[in-house]
């Protein structure tokens, strides 16, 4: 399996462990498969077996093995393994599926340590690495932003690793208590928080610039965690597979899936799972009031937001108006034409967005809607509680603003979807005390292993808005752990 850069016009190829440790293309682009591989029915039987008689570690290693060749296939597994497991996960079925009712299910992605779906991806990812550089005898400085889960996913999954430091960026005031609790109470000497003063896209803008800067990555050994990186949306495909596998009982049905999303990566990796021939009919993009995804999906515009345009809203994490993850679709639905994809994320971009009238072939909104299955919604704070207040009421669930985004989404498209809808969830319920207060008007139950977790210390540092900033405090960090 070799890997392409959205932006590369020479064919130029790597390994899976080439870019496992590197995030962003030397070009500034993205990395995919060069080609996909196939899911064929008689492939989803063996794995329906599979999942049934050894569990989602071994269905994910299978998956994976799709995609890496540069990896011993007993290491895979054994790698798989220790990634998903309890008690690092609260259920041995790693993602139960339950019903919601009138063709509805919900997935649930928040059973692991920081009971978000982002730790779905940061268990393997931090496998992956350790193994990696210890391979190598190489280490590796992870420089990352969150938008609230991805950091505390991050930092969970590397902590106490030999030959890893993390450096997370965060919007300061914009994550919920819980979220600040859960980061900034980690006292590890691996681990740096860092506040940034700005909104979670200005943190993302940041990682970008300095890894723009090839001296610092290599003398830093600069690598990434976000959803740029492709080890997590490759991850990310594996409960799009089992949960295909838990709610039909054959591969003639189809499904869908309604993803709340803001950077894209979450959805794009059920775009690369239907693509490679799992059976699903469409994938619904839920955004909250930062819309900038659901007015591509019903216009053709993709217009970011700058931050002063970015709300705050109760889906705190959905709070980005750039959409990382996006190029790697565009880079799709243009036929992989790399010229066009450079032209529209490193010009066009930059000068405000692009339209598909103006830049596609004609009818390539249409091709998206059809052929690659999207349909979008936006949901309303107001959306978000009564969805919240619903759901309990009618089906003693509750579940965070996030997956109420999502819930209200799929419930507005029932209408234009055929198939059941598979909602995935968001995180719990716990992480967002205040909306679950003004929705049920109590307290979220927390779960026993999150119950000390606000009571512990902080340890971030205070940033401005600056990339070199950033670069000086990482420098700084890296001298000092190493003296």
């Amino acid at each position: 399996m070799d890997y392409i850069s959205t932006r590369d016009t020479t064919s130029t190829s790597a390994k899976f462990t080439d870019i496992l440790l590197g995030g962003l293309a030397p070009d500034g682009g993205l990395y995919l498969p060069a080609v996909y591989p196939r899911i064929t029915p008689e492939l989803l039987d063996v794995w329906r077996g599979l999942l049934a008689e050894q569990g989602y570690a071994a269905l994910a290693a299978e998956v994976v093995k799709l995609f890496v060749d540069d990896i011993p296939a007993e290491q895979i597994e054994q790698i798989t393994a220790r990634a998903y497991r309890t008690p690092v996960f609260s259920t041995e079925e790693i993602v139960p599926v339950s019903a919601l009712g009138e063709g509805m299910y919900l997935a649930h992605l928040s059973e692991g340590p920081t009971a978000a779906f982002k730790d779905m991806a940061m268990q393997l990812l931090g496998e992956l690495f350790e193994y990696e550089l210890g391979r190598r005898g190489e280490e590796i400085n992870i420089l990352g932003a969150t938008s609230g889960d991805t950091g505390s996913s991050a930092e969970y999954a590397m902590r106490g690793r030999d030959n890893i430091r993390v450096f997370m960026l965060t919007p300061a005031g914009r994550m919920t208590p819980f979220q600040q609790a859960q980061m900034f109470g980690l006292d590890e000497p691996n681990v740096f928080n860092i506040a940034l003063d700005g909104v979670f896209d200005d943190c993302q803008d940041v990682v970008k610039e300095v890894n723009s800067d090839p001296a610092f990555k290599t003398k830093y050994r600069i690598g990434a965690v976000n959803s740029i990186n492709w080890a997590r949306l490759l991850a990310q495909t594996v409960y799009y597979i089992s949960t295909y596998l838990r709610v039909t009982e054959s591969n003639e049905e189809r499904i869908s899936f309604s993803v709340p999303t803001g950077n894209f990566g979450d959805v794009c990796a059920g775009h690369v799972a239907k693509q490679m021939g799992l059976p699903i009919d469409r994938l619904i993009v839920a955004t909250n009031e930062n819309d900038v995804l659901h007015e591509f999906f019903t216009t053709g515009h993709y217009r970011p937001r700058s931050a002063a345009e970015t709300q705050a809203t109760s889906s705190p994490s959905m709070d980005i108006s750039k959409a990382s993850n996006f190029e790697r679709f565009i880079f799709d639905a243009l036929g992989r034409d790399a010229h066009a994809t450079a032209d529209l994320f490193a010009v066009k971009v930059k000068e405000g967005g692009f339209s598909l009238e103006e830049e596609a072939e004609p009818g390539t909104l249409e091709r998206i809607r059809d052929e690659f299955g999207f349909l979008s919604g936006t949901s309303t704070h107001a959306d978000r509680i009564a969805t919240i207040a619903a759901v309990e009421r009618d089906h003693g669930v509750v579940i965070d603003p996030h997956t109420a985004d999502g819930v209200h989404v799929a419930r507005s498209l029932a209408d234009e979807v055929d198939t059941p809808i598979v909602v995935l969830e968001t995180a719990l319920p716990v992480k967002f005390a205040d909306t679950i207060r003004e929705a049920l008007g109590r307290e979220p139950e927390v779960p026993e292993r999150f119950a000390d977790v606000m009571d512990a210390g902080r340890h971030v540092a205070d940033l401005p808005n600056n990339a070199e900033a950033a670069k000086e405090y990482i420098a700084r960090a890296i001298e000092n752990t190493e003296a």
